[in-house]
C-alpha cells in the first residue's frame, strides 16, 4: 500500500514537472504582450498629447494633453520597473496604428482639437479594454495589480477624451 502511493505520487510528479516550464512560459508570453503593448500605447499617448501642447489652440485641451502626460509617464515608469523585473521588453516605440493616427493628428491643422479629442477617444478605449483584460486574468500577481490600479485612471482618461470630443465636435 505505501509503495503504491509512492509510486502514484512519482507518476504525478513526473507528469507536472514537465508542465512547469511550460506554464512559466505561457505566463512570461503573457505578461510580455501586456508590457509590450501597454508601453507602446503610453508613448503613443505621450507623444499625442505633446503634439496637442504645441497645435491646440484650446485650454480644455492643453491641459487634458497635460493631464496625459503626467499620468502615462507615471505609468511608463512604473511599467519600466515591472518589465525590469520579470526580465520583459519594453516597446521600442509605439504601435504602427498609433503611429497612423499621430501622423493624421500632425496633418491636420484646420480640426486638431477634434481630431485629437477622437483620437483619445479610440486609444483610451483600448487602452481601457487592454488593461481590462490583464487586470481580470494576468497570471502574474504583478502585472495583474498594475493593471487594476492604472486602470480607474485609463477609465478617468476615457471620459475626459469623451468629454472633449463632445466639446470639440468634428465639422
Amino acid at each position: 500500500m505505501k509503495n503504491a502511493a509512492l509510486l502514484r505520487g512519482a507518476l504525478l510528479c513526473a507528469f507536472l514537472l514537465p508542465a512547469g516550464p511550460l506554464l512559466a512560459e505561457q505566463f512570461s508570453s503573457q505578461g510580455q504582450h501586456f508590457i509590450g503593448e501597454a508601453s507602446a500605447a503610453g508613448m503613443a499617448e505621450i507623444g499625442a498629447a505633446k503634439l496637442a501642447l504645441k497645435k491646440s489652440q484650446s485650454a480644455d485641451v492643453k491641459t487634458f494633453a497635460q493631464h496625459i502626460i503626467d499620468d502615462h509617464s507615471k505609468a511608463n515608469t512604473q511599467l519600466k520597473e515591472l518589465a525590469q523585473k520579470h526580465q520583459l521588453q519594453l516597446a521600442d516605440e509605439p504601435s504602427l496604428a498609433s503611429q497612423a493616427k499621430a501622423k493624421i493628428l500632425d496633418v491636420r491643422k484646420e480640426s486638431f482639437d477634434a481630431a485629437y479629442a477622437n483620437n483619445q477617444v479610440s486609444a483610451h478605449e483600448e487602452a481601457v479594454k487592454l488593461f481590462t483584460d490583464a487586470a481580470d486574468h494576468a497570471a502574474d500577481t504583478d502585472i495583474k495589480a498594475f493593471a487594476q490600479e492604472t486602470l480607474p485612471v485609463l477609465q478617468q482618461h476615457l471620459e475626459m477624451a469623451q468629454a472633449l470630443a463632445k466639446a470639440h465636435p468634428s465639422d
